[in-house]
């Protein structure tokens, strides 16, 4: 007998899905309907495949202690504050009778598991929110097991992983369920000064008080694939505006474009990611390992090259083939793990960052992007960021002073993007933000000018301890052309430009803009990338050993000075 023909015969049974519950028939809890693509599928191969469609790969709601098993080493896991006293707040009607009913049938005391467990190793507070229990929303004792949690891992110098899921506040509590949403947020701000790690993992549904409070706080924050979050669920905006919402409107991917999440990750993949973040933080010492071996500086050759003019080099700077930012992360460093983001508007591809190992050390890493060939030239903006990226680029740079890690940025921009949406989202302000929070940060910061180094556009990235220019790399107040432009009112005349501005790497060492210049080959290309990046190993090397022997306040002076003087 096929599965279809038992399905007929079979008896009901209610299977939970994305966006309903929906009433689908089994034999005795052998089959489910999956709601997604309404194929018949067997419960143990749900059960057994992450909650996962094995026809159409749709998610199901996972259980919370399905989800610990999941993501805790076998045997980890110890639960905390499993009993709690009911509460009825309001004195609604009937809410005991089926605050009770819900224990019963789900085998939970409240809406969220938490307690402490290891992750490959790796000590961690885990909050497990369930939606199978009054849809996991939010009443006095959810937010006062997840506040005590939170408590319990700053006390105990612990990291924290929430995993979200929520119909928002509970309604039958009214204002004390809304409380909660200032009572776990204050839990976090706390962890969060004490310089711990949060990571808020957003699952389906996320929404209303939970999205407004402990949902988005996280360092960093993961979703998984397709997941409806937002503040005011879609049936609510529909009909307080009255306009059919677009497609794809508050999942996982349209909030990942908008700048809310660091990364969509897929549910098998979950705790390999969550395990290298979680490593990635337990080192804060800044300190490059002893045992890091030195590359071997490969010379760029005997042959004798031309000296070029300015203009000459404003052209290689500015080679399609030119490597990019993106170039020197894959050279440079291991473990890079990409977040995106500004949490404010959106995700700016001309910057790229996040964090990395340098020789077994911590840093955060942020890039500059042009991309190669016209398609990623234009994904990428041509290397122009939008106040979004620049707002990108500090939000990575404030999570590094918070947990002690360096600061390594990549320069090569025309410019900051001047377009009409740039201004109305407030270009000025974000680079002069990135300026004024760059000159103060207690971390070592360095910065590299491996292409154009166009304006406020590069400076943006470039108020560090230390700036290092390649040979044929350019930094200056503007382009050549809109220089003659401006001064000459002719834009014909750049490669004069070029040369009374005095952009080349030679003048910069000269005038003591940059500290340090690094030979190129006559021509570079990612192919022979190596011949500057070994060199540019061991320099990282002593810079980090230099200033990470300096205390915040000494690098703080010595930042302030370094600009002073010019």
């Amino acid at each position: 007998m096929n599965l279809d023909n038992m399905f007929k015969k079979s008896q009901v049974f209610v299977v939970e899905t994305r966006d309903q519950e929906t009433k689908s028939e089994v034999p005795e809890g052998l089959l489910r309907k999956c709601n997604l693509c309404k194929k018949v599928i067997l419960t143990e191969d749900v059960e057994n495949g992450y909650y996962i469609c094995p026809k159409c790969g749709g998610y199901y709601h996972m259980p919370a202690m399905n989800r610990i098993r999941m993501v805790a080493d076998e045997g980890s896991f110890e639960e905390w504050e499993r009993e709690m006293r009911p509460v009825n707040p309001m004195r609604y009607k009937g809410y005991l009778d089926k605050l009770k009913l819900q224990q019963e049938k789900t085998g939970l005391k409240e809406a969220v598991v938490t307690g402490k467990a290891k992750i490959d190793g790796s000590d961690v507070v885990l909050g497990v929110c369930d939606g199978r229990f009054l849809m996991a929303s939010m009443g006095q004792n959810v937010g006062e097991k997840i506040a005590r949690a939170v408590e319990r891992a700053t006390k105990e110098r612990l990291p924290v992983v929430i995993f979200a899921c929520s119909g928002g506040a509970r309604m039958q509590e009214g204002i004390v369920s809304l409380m909660q949403m200032a009572k776990t947020s204050a839990a976090l701000k706390r962890h969060s000064e004490a310089g711990l790690l949060y990571i808020s993992v957003l699952t389906d549904p996320t929404t209303g008080g939970v999205t407004a409070s402990f949902a988005t706080l996280g360092d960093v924050i993961l979703a998984e694939p397709g997941a409806l979050i937002g503040f005011a669920g879609p049936r609510v905006i529909e009909q307080t505006i009255g306009q059919k919402l677009p497609k794809g409107f508050q999942r996982s991917e349209f909030l990942l474009e908008h700048g809310f999440l660091d990364a969509i990750v897929e549910r098998k993949q979950l705790k390999g990611e969550l395990s290298r973040i979680l490593k990635l933080h337990e080192e804060k010492a800044l300190s490059v390992s002893t045992q890091a071996p030195r590359k071997a500086v490969k010379t760029v050759g005997e042959k004798k090259k031309k000296r070029l003019e300015a203009w000459d080099r404003v052209l290689k700077s500015r080679k399609s083939d030119r490597p990019s930012g993106s170039d020197y992360i894959r050279a440079l460093f291991t473990d890079f793990i990409e977040f995106h983001g500004d949490r404010y508007y959106g995700d700016d591809a001309a910057i790229v960052g996040g964090i990395a190992r340098f020789h077994g050390m911590p840093v955060t890493v942020i890039a500059q992007e042009k991309g190669k060939g016209t398609k990623e030239n234009i994904a990428h903006n041509f290397g122009m960021p939008k106040p979004e990226g620049y707002r990108k680029a500090l939000r990575l740079m404030r999570q590094a002073e918070k947990f002690g890690r360096p600061v390594i940025c990549f320069v090569d921009t025309p410019g900051a993007f001047c377009g009409i949406e740039a201004e109305e989202r407030g270009q000025g302000e974000a680079i002069a933000r990135n300026i004024y929070e760059m000159s103060a940060l207690g971390v070592p910061v360095l910065s590299v000018v491996v292409g154009e180094g166009g304006s406020g556009g590069a400076l943006a990235l470039a108020t560090s301890d230390e700036v290092w220019i390649l040979e044929n790399a350019v930094y200056s107040i503007l382009s050549p052309e809109g220089f003659s432009s401006i001064l000459w009112k002719d834009s014909s005349k750049a490669k004069e430009a070029a040369k009374v501005m005095k952009i080349t790497a030679e003048n910069l060492l000269k005038q003591n803009i940059v500290e340090q210049v690094f030979e190129e080959p006559e021509e570079l290309t990612s192919e022979n990338l190596d011949v500057v990046t070994d060199r540019m190993d061991g320099a990282v090397m002593e810079f980090l050993e230099k200033y990470g022997a300096l205390s915040q306040e000494e690098l703080r002076e010595h930042r302030y000075g370094r600009f002073r003087k010019m």
